[in-house]
């Protein structure tokens, strides 16, 4: 099925809405000749004999009359002209209206008139700049595989379209914007050396236009280095082909994440052209943005992108033709928004997605601009076309800061066991790349990491699955495109286990190992347990540390190992001696009695009936942090189709100490639940430790199927409604007068305080933490693998194709309650119509006094990016730190080896939100220079070991050694 016919089934479902909204008087070419009027007013201006004149069209239909035809406007003759019988379309020319005007047209033939009623409207004069491209849909209507080959045949078509208009008239000559980078990617290693080098040409010449996204991302679901490794290629390819990326499309997906900003301008991208989905599921968002372009700033406040909705989005050509009433309709819709300004832009994509260029678009253009002086079209690229409205307008734009909440990252909770691989090997790529960084940086490998992050973003890549992904869910075609789409996750893990196991190579077998090293991948010290395989621990319980003291251990019952090591140092490794005398116990050991656990830092408290969190308090604190009014923290929620007044739970646990102390307490809470073949929630706290982890494991069942596979469609009743259910996760707080903030890829922000205007309210993707706080007391939620959460409601009611506006949340409460939302099968299209199997999702607790934000980025990314333990010869002095940054607050969240193995690359984040001078200090046998840096790890400009960041400001380094 082509996008064209789905559209039209997904409008018939609901009502015909899409062809009526915005697009009204459209008609198909069957109606317009049953119809064909006698004048039609052509919104242009024409200059004939030295003066600028407003066409009207007269179409004469198989008149059997000949002779003299006088055309009369509102009585007064405005044109004479002799016509034979039969057929007859001529343009007559009026003096133009300088505003909307009713007048009667009638043409009389040796006495007989003809007559019609026409609305003249001035004609706006100016230049709209035409984007070709093709939506870049990585499945859907076909194989993965097919589409690959469409995209890169639209390459070559693009060139030869461009040279074949290389004469035309300036504005007529055929430009294609690559949209996104993964087909370019493609062309670039598939093809062979003069394939490559014609590419190379065409951008040189400007047939060709980078646009720098590599995909058109669910940038919601993105780590924060997934969402710089989003735009990495483009500096890539921009320098091979000579060219300066300044632009990027996104195309379908509805709302970006705020941090976008920060990561497009590290790329050096300052124009946006985002053009979402015209019609489904995405609320307000195309209501308030189509052709209101402003500058949207980013957290720290220091960058800025010029963000521009087209009319339609992505979709006009698939809605519209070429044409006179193309001309009047954007015309129409320009008066209807009051746009002020003399330079627009459409996207033309074709006719559906991956369609291949149109042929068609360059005679046309050249044929009006020569017909016609006003309104005028160029063909260009999304630099050409921003660069010169910034020129015209930059300076009188608004600037927003805040987040465009995105839509469509509910969909990752239909295959939520994928979801959490990708982002765990995304913070597992980052951690390997540390530690490479950490020993020889010629062992870097490149290729190997471009790989795995290309898998992790082609995951979170928009296109799921196949356009009956949910009413014929077992047919075959569907079955294929999901294997390839779950690869990419599958792919992506082992990969990042690959190079992380290559970066911390063992120097010693398991086997023969008493001694054994910890890794610090992270730019503070860091305490905490780390847990050593029965292998690797087999010399023994008890742990010495460097110096010979003894750290406190417990060996589990899985055959693990727990060690409590502490202080470890900042891009450094610690060194252990494992021995088979008795294990140290902690000064203060973690309990479990009377259904509470405690380590003297927080007390948690489980109710013993349903095996939910019914207390959660800073020892020696009277306030709980649990709202227990409506739901308990952790407790399971099952949710029927949008039922929100039936809300099931799970059913009596059974509750089983796995794990006694003295240094961690692990809790088995087994419950059944609906929807699912079992529920295992398991609690662990460690001694000594400011937090409490939980691990959800959900088996699930699967939802019926569609009775009638394959009849009706994404629009039939199945597709739309049935079969719906989500699971989700209460997280109720009580923390007086406290405040929510959120974790975002490279920003935090406070829902609707921080949303503009469009954003989603019903779902909100996070980060890593959620932090409810007041001035003196509150608690950090970190969620590791599941990337949903719904504040104040349970609001994910959204069933099917919704195409109304009006029907979506307008505001969010101040509120100190959260739902985990971690799966759903909403969607009636694309995304999964069930998932089945054990899925678990981790997340922490941590109560503590003044909310920190660096503190809880702190801990989150090293619950993702545990520290590394591998077999040692021997026990060693504590290393030297390769970097050391003060304050904590300034974090690095990149180091890595240098694409060209020549320097190391540091990303330094502020992450408090406050102004920081940070200062770097290198190991003594590290003599370096620094640069200040981009993706394209160039060296832009020398900086010393202190530097300034605002807050949420990020700063790339290249560093490399002096010679000696």
């Amino acid at each position: 099925m082509k996008r064209r016919d789905l559209l039209k089934s997904l409008s018939m479902a609901a009502g015909g809405m899409l062809w009526t909204r915005n697009l009204a008087g459209q008609s198909s070419q069957g109606e317009s000749k049953a119809k064909a009027r006698l004048a039609t007013p052509i919104r242009a201006l024409a200059r004939k004999n030295g003066q600028v004149y407003q066409p009207l069209e007269i179409h004469l239909e198989d008149t059997a009359l000949s002779g003299e035809a006088v055309t009369k406007l509102d009585g007064v003759e405005v044109d004479r002209r002799n016509v034979e019988t039969g057929s007859h379309t001529f343009d007559i020319y009026l003096k133009p209206v300088n505003q909307p005007k009713q007048s009667t047209v009638t043409v009389e033939i040796i006495g007989k008139a003809f007559t019609d009623q026409v609305e003249l409207k001035p004609v706006r004069k100016m230049l709209v700049y035409v984007l070709p491209h093709s939506h870049h849909d990585l499945g859907y209507t076909d194989l993965q595989a097919d589409v690959e080959q469409k995209q890169i045949r639209n390459i070559t078509r693009g060139i030869e379209l461009a040279r074949k208009t290389a004469d035309y008239p300036e504005g007529s000559r055929f430009v294609w914007n690559l949209e996104v980078l993964w087909g370019a990617d493609l062309y670039m290693r598939r093809s062979d050396e003069s394939a490559r080098r014609a590419l190379i040409e065409a951008v040189q010449k400007g047939w060709i236009g980078i646009n720098g996204s590599y995909a058109n991302e669910l940038t919601g679901l993105c780590r924060p280095a997934e969402l710089l490794q989003l735009f990495r290629y483009s500096g890539e390819l921009g320098n091979t082909c000579g060219a300066k990326v300044d632009s990027a499309m996104m195309s379908d997906v509805p709302g970006f994440s705020w941090g976008t900003v920060t990561a497009m301008s590290q790329a050096g991208i300052r124009y946006f052209s985002a053009a979402p989905n015209y019609f489904d599921r995405i609320g307000t968002f195309m209501v308030t943005w189509q052709d209101k372009p402003f500058w949207w700033v980013s957290p720290s406040g220091k960058e800025k992108l010029l963000f521009w909705v087209p009319w339609t989005g992505y979709a006009l050509s698939h809605v519209m033709k070429l044409g006179d009433e193309l001309v009047s309709k954007y015309q129409d819709r320009m008066d209807e928004v009051h746009y002020p300004y003399d330079i627009s832009y459409i996207r033309w994509s074709g006719h559906g997605d991956n369609a291949e260029p149109d042929p068609e678009l360059s005679d046309w253009i050249r044929d009006w601009n020569q017909k016609y002086e006003w309104p005028r079209f160029s063909i260009a690229s999304t630099s050409t076309a921003f660069s010169a409205f910034e020129k015209r307008y930059g300076n009188q734009l608004p600037q927003y800061r805040g987040d465009l909440t995105p839509y469509w990252e509910d969909g990752a909770g239909s295959s939520a066991l994928e979801t959490a691989m990708s982002r765990n090997a995304a913070d597992r790529i980052n951690e390997a790349a540390a530690l490479t960084a950490l020993g020889k940086i010629n062992a870097y490998n490149p290729s190997s990491y471009a790989e795995a992050w290309r898998d992790v973003l082609l995951y979170s890549e928009h296109t799921w699955g196949a356009w009956n992904s949910v009413s014929d869910s077992e047919n075959p075609f569907v079955k294929k495109q999901w294997d390839v789409k779950r690869a990419f996750a599958v792919d992506a893990d082992k990969l990042s286990k690959d190079i992380l196991a290559q970066a911390g190579g063992a120097q010693a077998t398991e086997s023969s190992a008493n001694a054994i090293e910890v890794h610090n991948p992270s730019s503070w010290s860091r305490t905490e347990i780390v847990y050593l395989s029965h292998e690797l621990s087999s010399a023994g319980d008890r742990v010495t540390d460097s110096r010979g003291k003894p750290v406190p251990s417990q060996r589990l019952s899985t055959g693990e190992l727990a060690v409590l090591v502490k202080d470890v140092p900042a891009f450094a490794a610690a060194s252990y001696r494992l021995s088979p005398n008795k294990a140290l116990a902690p000064n203060t050991p973690v309990s479990y009695k009377d259904h509470r656990l405690s380590n003297g830092v927080l007390e948690l408290s489980i109710e013993p009936s349903t095996g939910d969190v019914s207390a959660l308090r800073l020892h020696g604190e009277q306030q709980n942090l649990a709202d227990n009014r409506k739901h308990r923290l952790n407790q399971f929620l099952f949710l029927q189709g949008k039922d929100v007044d039936h809300l099931q739970s799970s059913s009596t646990a059974t509750i089983v100490v796995e794990e006694q102390g003295p240094l961690l307490v692990s809790i088995r809470i087994e419950s059944s639940a609906l929807g699912c073949k079992s529920l295992v929630r398991r609690i662990r706290l460690s001694a000594g430790a400011d937090y409490v982890e939980v691990a959800n494991t959900v088996d699930k069942l699967r939802a019926p199927l569609n009775p009638h596979p394959g009849v009706g469609g994404p629009g039939d009743e199945f597709a739309q409604r049935g079969s719906k259910e989500s699971i989700q996760f209460a997280f109720p707080f009580a923390v007086p007068d406290g405040k929510m903030t959120l974790d975002i890829p490279l920003g935090n922000m406070r829902p609707e305080a921080d949303q503009l205007p469009g954003s989603c309210k019903n779902w909100l993707p996070v980060g890593r933490w959620v932090d409810v706080s007041n001035e003196s007391l509150g608690v950090t939620w970190i969620t590791q693998d599941a990337p949903l959460v719904e504040i104040g409601e349970i609001s994910a009611t959204m069933l099917g194709s919704q195409r109304d506006p009006s029907v979506w949340r307008k505001h969010i409460d101040e509120t100190q309650t959260f739902y985990s939302w971690v799966m759903n099968n909403h969607w009636g299209t694309n995304y999964l119509a069930y998932q089945e199997g054990p899925t678990t999702f981790r997340y922490a607790l941590r109560p503590h006094r003044k909310h920190d934000a660096s503190a809880a980025s702190r801990l989150a990314i090293a619950l993702s990016e545990p520290l590394l333990s591998r077999p040692s010869d021997s026990v060693s002095q504590e290393s030297e730190s390769l970097l050391r940054i003060e304050p904590a607050e300034v974090i690095a969240i990149t180091l890595k080896p240098s694409e060209d193995r020549k320097a190391w690359i540091v990303r330094l984040f502020e992450s408090s939100g406050q102004p920081r001078s940070a200062k770097l200090t290198w190991a003594a046998s590290q003599a370096v220079q620094s640069w200040r840096s981009n993706l394209a790890e160039e060296k832009l400009e020398p900086v010393g070991n202190e530097v300034h960041l605002d807050g949420w400001e990020l700063l790339t380094l290249r560093v490399e050694k002096k010679a000696p």
